[in-house]
């Protein structure tokens, strides 16, 4: 297949690797983290941490957009479907995750609630116009990659006069998440792989304030090869001392982004003066709403949805995990209370989530590191 087998060929990744561990210095410590979840199940499908030198520590960050989404926004998207009646339209990762007493979407769905799962924002939209006596409510969510369809959809549906249709926005701001992470000082971060397909909307400039401030930063895309490519690029600026940000990505990313959708996110949305995220607590300027110009289309003010702080669930880990803090194996519920099939915290239900992606494809390599592989 054309620009993926490519970049799984395992003869390359050995000499990239061999040439890591050339540049490595003996005397230097490497700690980088790929701020991606699609990062993080490509380095654990293809096992790129064994192939690395000791002297390189990868940190799992917190880009997931499910995995980031707090307990209370779950708990609202229920309570739409339940207690208001609206048939409520969602992607398919957040049908499992669990809110509230462990309630999830899916759940609630086999307890009576209108709940759909849907492929795109367009599907959403032919329910509305399917349903003209129903309030439809898309549940909105993802860092930058996922509000463009979002922002089109609201266009779509003021022009079509879809009065029923409207949307329960929960989209974030990758920058904002990456300054928590560096500002929190618990992770001894020499260096970033930036988010491939954010960076195909925000471009590459929007991490020069961190490459000012000393952070490399390498945005790269999702295959092997390009993931080790990043790190032997990052590597480099730390042995140069010169951070800067540099495009691994270019066959699929102008470092320019694209202006069309940041031109259509500007029109309809505006920034939240603060959001709370899972693990991150609450930020300034970190997510988006519907701008006052689409009130009518925006969910929380047509329902007068009250916003909620919700704990995680005890003993669950994946405020830390989705922080670099912990390790998945680290969380006494790992493998034990916690699992794909009987799910506890968000890392373990998304498709990104760090618990699924060692779940899947690290688990088994635990009882060689001396640790004793869950149940």
């Amino acid at each position: 297949m054309k620009f993926a087998s490519e970049f799984r060929d395992g003869k390359l990744a050995r000499k990239i690797t061999a040439t890591i561990a050339a540049e490595c210095r003996p005397d230097r410590q490497y700690s980088f983290m790929e701020f991606c979840g699609g990062h993080t199940h490509t380095i654990a499908r293809y096992g790129l941490e064994a192939m690395l030198p000791g002297s390189i520590r990868l940190v799992h960050g917190p880009g997931c957009p499910v995995c980031v989404l707090p307990v209370g926004r779950i708990d609202s998207a229920i309570e739409l479907a339940c207690d208001h009646g609206v048939i409520l339209c969602t992607y398919g990762d957040t049908m499992r995750v669990p809110g509230s007493h462990r309630l999830s979407l899916l759940k609630a769905k086999a307890a009576g609630g209108d709940i759909r799962m849907v492929w795109s924002t367009l599907d959403a939209l032919k329910i509305a116009r399917d349903n003209p006596g129903r309030d439809v409510v898309f549940f909105a969510i993802g860092f930058e990659t996922t509000t463009p369809p979002t922002a089109m959809a609201v266009k779509m549906a003021r022009a079509e006069g879809l009065k029923n249709f409207s949307i329960f926005c929960n989209h974030v701001l990758t920058p904002s998440a990456m300054r928590a992470v560096f500002e929190g000082g618990s992770l001894p971060l020499q260096g970033v792989i930036g988010p491939g397909h954010v960076s195909a909307v925000i471009g590459i400039d929007a991490y020069r304030e961190f490459s000012d401030e000393g952070m490399p930063v390498v945005v790269a895309g999702f295959e092997p090869l390009d993931l080790l490519q990043a790190i032997l690029m990052l590597v480099r600026q730390v042995n140069e001392d010169r951070p800067r940000v540099e495009n691994a990505y270019v066959r699929a990313l102008p470092a320019v982004g694209n202006e069309k959708a940041r031109g259509v996110i500007a029109e309809t949305m505006t920034l939240r003066k603060s959001f709370e995220w899972r693990g991150l607590g609450t930020l300034p300027d970190s997510a988006v709403r519907l701008a006052d110009d689409y009130a009518d289309f925006d969910a929380e003010r047509r329902f007068d949805l009250p916003y909620r702080t919700v704990p995680d669930p005890k003993s669950c880990a994946c405020a830390e995990v989705v922080r670099g803090i912990k390790h998945p194996q680290d969380c006494p519920l790992f493998g034990r209370g916690c699992t794909p099939d009987n799910p506890i915290g968000s890392c373990m239900v998304s498709s990104e989530g760090g618990c699924a992606a060692h779940w899947l494809y690290g688990r088994h390599n635990m009882a060689g590191k001396g640790q004793k592989e869950p149940a």
